[in-house]
């Protein structure tokens, strides 16, 4: 994933700082306790494509 692209995308909800989870190939915002999925290098940042983390998903 692209710095420079982590420094500017942000969650669709709310709207704070995504980190970058590069085992699980997934966005991970801290806030709403959401992943949003990167697909073929891609994040997919719907709304509705947000998967809830539980406790032990949470740590990238």
């Amino acid at each position: 994933m692209n710095n420079k692209i982590l420094q500017v995308i942000a969650c669709p909800r709310c709207h704070a700082k995504l980190q970058y989870d590069k085992e699980n190939q997934r966005l991970i915002c801290e806030y709403e306790h959401l992943s949003y999925p990167i697909r073929n290098g891609i994040p997919v940042l719907l709304p509705e494509s947000g998967v809830a983390l539980n406790d032990n998903q949470k740590e990238s």
